[in-house]
Parts: structure tokens; C-alpha cells; sequence
């Protein structure tokens, strides 16, 4: 679990790194490609600043031992090591979306965008959700918190690369528009208010960006 955990860290952070300092970059492709459904991409930096925060925070929790022997409060816990098989998925994901994206092969960015969005609503909703034995508690804050914000970029990435794939210029319109918050409203309130947040905040980046 270690290994899967910061090796997918290390290769999607790297792949992320090279996508900014290479040329051209992922903004300057953004904003050659800027459709219907581009965000605002400071918002997007500082997110991703954020959860890469958050996730060496979780990734550091499968590190700790204690040197006094075992003890409850160093074991993983059973929601963490059940999250990091789709953790690391995401991350091969979302590494493999950037090199596509900055290559501009479109569909095939999309096509992981498409498998990282599916895998992480399916731990918010299903390996996390309030029925498992892995619902949120003050014990799995984290691991929820990481999977929250990791599924929420992940709805973002959907729209956004999936507008630029399909080549939706411009504005949506209203009905599109009205339809969206529909969905989002819907997807928001279906899960807790972490969720709710992220997809709050993916609301206001995609109002900004337009």
C-alpha cells in the first residue's frame, strides 16, 4: 500500500511538473482550447495546491510507526488502505491525462479523465458512503477528504476536457446552463457537505472562467 500510494503520488506530481514547465505548457494549450466548460485556472492551481497538501498529509499516515511497538493509534486504518487501490488508479489516470492533454490527443485525455471521474464517485458514493463501514467518522477524516477532493477535481476535469474534445466553443447555453446547475445541484446534495464544497467550488470556477 506504501508503495502504491506515493509511487502514484510521485509519477502524477511529476507528470503535473513536466505539463508546467514544459512548452507548450497546460495553460497556454487551455488557452488555445478555451470551449464551453474552461475554468478559471487560477482556481485550478490553487486546488491543486491544496490537495497536494492533503494527500502527503494521507500519504504520511501509512509511513508512521510506532517505535514503542503496536499501538491502535499507528495502525492504517481500514478505510485508508481500502481507498489507496483507487487512489493510485486516479493518480496513473490523471498523469496519463497530462501527457494527452499536452500532447492535445483530446479524446484519449478524456477517455482517463473519464475512468479517474468514475473510479473516485464510486468511493465517495459507494466505498465511502454513509452505508459502508467506511463512512465518515472523526477516525477516517482524511482519507475522506482526500478521496472528496480528488473525486471533485475529477467531475471538473470531466467537463472541462470533455467541452474541448468535443469542440463546444463559446458560452453553454441557457438551457445547457440551467441543466448543469441541475446536475451539479443534484450530485452536490446526494453526498455530505465535503463533497458538496468541491462541487461548489467546481461551480465558481467554471462561472469565472466563462
Amino acid at each position: 500500500a506504501r508503495i502504491l500510494a506515493l509511487g502514484s503520488f510521485v509519477a502524477n506530481f511529476s507528470c503535473q511538473l513536466y505539463g508546467m514547465l514544459t512548452t507548450p505548457n497546460m495553460k497556454q494549450v487551455a488557452d488555445e482550447n478555451h470551449y464551453a466548460y474552461s475554468p478559471n485556472p487560477f482556481f485550478i492551481a490553487a486546488f491543486f495546491a491544496m490537495q497536494t497538501v492533503l494527500q502527503l498529509l494521507w500519504i504520511k499516515n501509512l509511513f508512521v510507526v510506532s517505535s514503542a511497538g503496536p499501538s491502535p493509534k499507528y495502525e492504517h486504518k481500514p478505510s485508508q488502505m481500502a481507498y489507496v487501490p483507487i487512489y493510485a488508479l486516479g493518480n496513473i489516470c490523471i498523469a496519463a491525462w497530462m501527457v494527452f492533454w499536452i500532447s492535445q490527443k483530446f479524446w484519449v485525455s478524456q477517455a482517463f479523465v473519464t475512468v479517474n471521474t468514475l473510479v473516485q464517485l464510486y468511493a465517495v458514493f459507494y466505498l465511502l458512503g454513509p452505508s459502508s463501514p467506511f463512512a465518515l467518522s472523526g477516525v477516517n477524516f482524511l482519507t475522506h477528504i482526500v478521496a472528496k477532493t480528488f473525486a471533485g477535481i475529477g467531475v471538473l476535469d470531466f467537463l472541462d476536457n470533455g467541452a474541448v474534445a468535443m469542440g463546444y466553443a463559446g458560452s453553454p447555453s441557457t438551457p445547457v446552463q440551467i441543466l448543469t446547475v441541475v446536475l451539479l445541484s443534484l450530485l452536490a446534495a446526494s453526498s455530505d457537505v465535503l463533497f458538496g464544497i468541491c462541487i461548489f467550488y467546481n461551480a465558481l470556477a467554471l462561472l469565472v472562467g466563462q
